[in-house]
């Protein structure tokens, strides 16, 4: 039998009950431990103790929307100081070039910096399928499997080329006859429904200017017939509201609902341009919402209506999206980001650093259809994240839970999935992350040549 763990008295903890800390056994947390209580149910047996009184204790940050590959091109001189669409036609030419080295590359360093930034679970919106790059998600999986993460990996999809009126040039589209095909193999090999599955499929037309209306409908009709769960980009900016408007004679939350995707096995990248009557509707059907806070401001996109969404029904989540639009993978930076942003929409009293915790993780949790992650709860998954507050920037603060994000944290100390540990002292067990950087480096030089 697995020798029991007690996380033990940590210096905060998001979960109050836990004060005295967690115990786990195997991959769950089996008791939560009172402030200056012993644990209750370990009987005679001897627990190994992690002494977390220097630390802050976190459920495991659940990342709900990203783009691994696109840590290849950071801070892309060609796609600098622009907004959506004329960002993503600079990149499209680039990103068409991508090939199985690259994509392992930069899964596995977006996977590792989610690591070291608290994040448990990520969620990535993977839709360029190039020739020399059709098993992405068979090597996203790989990834995530040799680093330990637990990952939800969307099988998205670009049909709608310039020629039929979409926004991706024709190289980078694939026939839907073959997105379909590959989405059900996809669902087959990899999808585990059951609690604790480190591994999900879900089905992910990339947005209403790149792909048909026909894909969006048939990618419904395949996901709810193996039970996963549907993700896209909507209402991300006015530019996409006026495409769907010239293109389908509707708004965006009205296309949504025409091809049977308002429903409560969707959640939404961005969400940001909702009327109240739309904000309403989402709410009633549950669909979930992934607000991205640092895209959104480095791209000029809007401000998403994150407590009015809740309030209507609406789970809301966060992601980082692609680290060519934020330019990063740092869960715990966006936790603080979405709390800032917010702030200019809502009051402080309202959006607190409680309830951006909340988003990063009950709420994350939530779009993705779990109810066995996202909390420190008798039950849950063992996935937590530990932070030390030992830094020049957290000297002097009062509340470790709040000078987490006001003081801005960037790095988790230990980390844990399953109840393994994945990061210890700030570093991801068995990864040699300098050899990973330089490769990856090299390939995303590569790359931006290559489209030049």
């Amino acid at each position: 039998m697995t020798q029991p763990i007690w996380i033990k008295e940590p210096l905060a903890c998001l979960n109050g009950a836990a004060a005295g800390g967690i115990v786990i056994r195997g991959s769950k947390i089996t008791e939560l431990v009172p402030r200056g209580a012993e644990p209750a149910t370990l009987g005679a047996e001897i627990p190994v103790i992690f002494d977390a009184s220097a630390c802050v204790l976190l459920p495991g940050l659940v990342n709900t929307h990203h783009h691994f590959y696109q840590t290849l091109t950071r801070a892309c001189p060609a796609a600098l100081n622009k907004p959506l669409f004329p960002w993503l036609q600079s990149l499209y030419p680039l990103w068409a070039g991508l090939t199985g080295e690259m994509m392992a590359a930069a899964s596995a360093l977006a996977l590792a910096e989610l690591l070291l930034s608290g994040c448990t679970t990520a969620a990535d919106h993977h839709y360029l399928f190039p020739e020399k790059l059709a098993d992405a998600i068979d090597i996203q999986a790989e990834q995530a499997k040799a680093l330990g993460i637990r990952v939800h990996l969307t099988r998205g999809s670009m049909s709608l080329g310039e020629d039929q009126g979409g926004l991706p040039p024709q190289l980078t589209v694939q026939d839907e006859d073959v997105i379909l095909a590959d989405s059900e193999r996809l669902i087959k090999r990899y999808h585990d429904p059951k609690p604790g599955a480190m591994t999900r499929i879900a089905l992910a037309p990339c947005s209403p200017f790149s792909v048909s209306t026909d894909l969006m409908r048939e990618s419904a009709r395949l996901a709810r017939a193996h039970g996963v769960r549907l993700h896209t980009h909507l209402a991300e900016t006015h530019d996409e509201t006026e495409f769907c408007l010239k293109m389908f004679g509707l708004r965006p939350v009205d296309y949504l609902e025409k091809v049977g995707w308002l429903a409560n096995d969707v959640w939404l990248a961005h969400g940001i341009h909702f009327s109240d009557r739309e904000v309403a509707r989402l709410g009633k059907a549950g669909v979930g919402i992934t607000h991205c806070p640092s895209s959104n401001m480095i791209l000029s996109s809007g401000i998403a209506r994150t407590l009015e969404l809740e309030r209507a029904g609406s789970p809301v989540g966060l992601g980082v999206d692609g680290s060519a639009s934020n330019d990063g993978s740092n869960m715990i930076q966006e936790v603080r980001q979405a709390l800032l942003l917010q702030r200019l929409r809502y009051s402080p009293s309202e959006v607190t650093h409680h309830a951006a915790y909340r988003w990063a993780t009950e709420g994350s949790a939530r779009c993705l259809g779990r109810g066995d992650i996202g909390a420190l709860e008798v039950g849950r998954e063992a996935d937590l994240a530990l932070f030390r507050l030992d830094e020049p920037r957290f000297s002097g603060a009062g509340d470790p839970l709040a000078a987490l994000l006001l003081c801005g944290s960037h790095r988790a100390d230990h980390v844990m999935v399953a109840g393994e540990w994945r990061v210890k002292d700030g570093e991801v067990t068995g990864l040699d992350l300098a050899g990973l950087m330089a490769r990856h480096h090299q390939l995303g030089r590569e790359l931006q040549a290559g489209g030049a």
